[in-house]
């Protein structure tokens, strides 16, 4: 995926539903001057995403009733 958002920063949203996005990219990418913020945007946006997963899945795991065993 990092790949993707390096060579089509565009397509890289269009991939994760940000379509809006994707277009303000797209019209970047048309430039030679614009590819390269474009592809910065688009992986450092596709790294907080992971990141922001993560954080929901420690989160939930935090939430989960922890029993401990009476030895």
């Amino acid at each position: 995926m990092i790949l993707i958002a390096v060579l089509f920063p565009w397509l890289s949203f269009f991939l994760r539903g940000k379509i809006l996005i994707g277009f303000i990219c797209l019209i970047l990418q048309f430039t030679l001057i614009g590819w390269l913020p474009a592809a910065i945007w688009a992986v450092a946006s596709r790294i907080d995403g992971k990141n922001k997963n993560r954080i929901r899945q420690l989160e939930r795991q935090m939430q989960r009733p922890v029993y401990y065993e009476n030895r």
